[in-house]
């Protein structure tokens, strides 16, 4: 058994070797304990104590079933996080995240979910030669 506890640091290749893309709008998470009698409250990470934001996005994983296609993606930031710049000729804007961690739980199917938090969010970087797996450890 691993003794790993709370969120699991992850790179991006490894969560969206495919790449993703935004196909929807940064929004506030909701702190639905804090939020009561029509009042929003703004999540914050237990942990790190910073805003909670989150991006849907679509895994362009060509293996994935359409189900499995789009995760949410929440993001710890002080301030409203701003997505890259749309690209002509995509229907979609292709994005990357960095500081990426997982968290593993249960959901409400019992099956095992992952939920994926990052600090920042940014356009993709030029496409060159493959960061080797030792670069990354």
């Amino acid at each position: 058994m691993m003794a790993l506890q709370g969120p699991i640091p992850v790179t991006f290749e490894m969560v969206f070797p495919h790449g993703c893309y935004i196909v929807g709008e940064v929004e506030p998470v909701k702190d639905f304990d804090a939020s009561a009698n029509g009042r929003f409250v703004q999540a914050r990470d237990k942990q790190a104590g910073e805003l909670v934001w989150q991006v849907t996005v679509m895994d362009a994983d060509p293996t994935l079933k359409a189900a499995q296609k789009t995760v949410a993606v929440k993001i710890l930031s002080p301030l409203q996080p701003v997505p890259p710049a749309p690209m002509p000729g995509l229907p979609f804007t292709p994005v990357e995240f960095d500081q990426m961690t997982v968290t593993p739980y249960v959901n409400g199917n019992g099956r095992l979910a992952y939920s994926i938090r990052v600090r920042e969010m940014r356009a993709p970087r030029p496409v060159g030669k493959p960061s080797s797996a030792k670069d990354a450890a």
